[in-house]
């Protein structure tokens, strides 16, 4: 490895000192409020994000759009920083977050949301230098998007950006059924075969990051599934949404469904996830969103610890990305359960610690 390329993956490595620790993050619950966690925050690396932001902007919307800011800013230092080979990669990866843009800006437009309502939701470079706007979509390409008429618009302006031909596939769908599911499908298919594709082994070091991918997928077809089940959607509907590449086939997905059973089902799903302890409170509740959160919690903790394992690779650059997304997630998790009167203790369910 050059020394050039082992002083960028250095700089990610120093850079990564700068993450909140998990005990940094619990001590958020215990400050007062939303005001108290902003001026805790302004003493962290988001401190010149939200100074950069503070005549624009009060809480929690300034830590909403600094967090945002923040994380554009590592996506975009992080592919100037990703050897040549690991550019394609990263930038396959750091899609996610168009893809996030394009899922708000679809929703604001089927609701009637204004600009002001929406944008600062937006992970995109905001108030950044040209140099530093990365690979995704721009701030102010976002707000040009929102200002479309329609949503055929959007997706015609999509097109130089390589979603609109996948948004107008499905134009006629939607405007069948009204479904903005059927958009959040198509583009996501479409992105973990573009990144699974960049992940075919090449390098030698792709291994635990396609591993960590099909969990993810794996757990967004276990989701789709347990929400369809419970609405009894037709087996073909569910069909239509579920992603491949995960670690149990979607025909197999698909016949355990059939059985309209729920333990059927979480048998099966348990078989990748070698236990059913994550399903036992979902048994119980039915509930959905403390069921994500338990198995976000099993697949990092699973999952990362092998990607640590790595020497100076792809590896390096992708850890330090979602090490950057979960703070921020963790963040966001604590400001809007401050925002709505939670207990401690209840926010401190919906953590999710590696």
């Amino acid at each position: 490895m050059s020394a050039i390329l082992t002083g960028a993956y250095g700089r990610l490595k120093a850079l990564s000192t700068n993450l909140l620790s998990n005990d940094y993050i619990v001590g958020l619950l215990n400050l007062g409020g939303v005001n108290e966690v902003a001026e805790a925050l302004a003493r962290t690396w988001y401190g010149e994000d939200i100074e950069a932001l503070a005549t624009l902007y009060r809480p929690p919307e300034l830590i909403e759009v600094a967090l945002n800011r923040h994380l554009a800013r590592l996506n975009a230092l992080s592919v100037s920083l990703a050897s040549y080979h690991s550019r394609g990669p990263v930038r396959a990866y750091l899609a996610k977050w168009d893809l996030y843009n394009i899922e708000l800006l679809l929703a604001a437009k089927a609701q009637g949301r204004t600009v002001g309502e929406t944008e600062s939701f937006f992970v995109s470079s905001r108030n950044l230098p040209v140099s530093e706007t990365g690979a995704n979509i721009p701030f102010g390409e976002l707000r040009a998007l929102l200002q479309q008429p329609d949503i055929e618009s959007i997706a015609n302006y999509l097109v130089k950006y390589g979603y609109g031909a996948t948004l107008l596939q499905e134009l006629p769908r939607y405007r069948e059924s009204q479904d903005l599911g059927i958009f959040s499908t198509a583009l996501s298919k479409s992105y973990f075969a573009r990144l699974m594709w960049e992940l075919r082994f090449l390098r030698g070091d792709e291994g635990p990051l396609r591993e960590y991918f099909r969990a993810q997928i794996s757990k967004q077809n276990l989701l789709k599934t347990l929400k369809a089940l419970g609405a009894r959607v037709p087996r073909d509907v569910l069909g239509e949404h579920l992603v491949e590449e995960g670690f149990l086939g979607t025909q197999k997905i698909l016949e355990s469904y059939s059985t309209g059973s729920l333990d059927e089902i979480l048998q099966f799903f348990s078989t990748w996830l070698g236990s059913q302890d994550v399903f036992e409170d979902y048994k119980k509740d039915r509930n959905l969103s403390n069921l994500e959160v338990k198995l976000d919690q099993h697949v990092e903790s699973s999952y990362i610890k092998a990607l640590r394992g790595n020497s100076l690779s792809l590896s390096t650059v992708i850890l330090f990305l979602l090490f950057a997304e979960l703070e921020r997630r963790n963040i966001r998790t604590v400001i809007y359960g401050k925002k709505n009167h939670l207990a401690a203790e209840d926010i401190r369910r919906f953590l999710v610690m590696v």
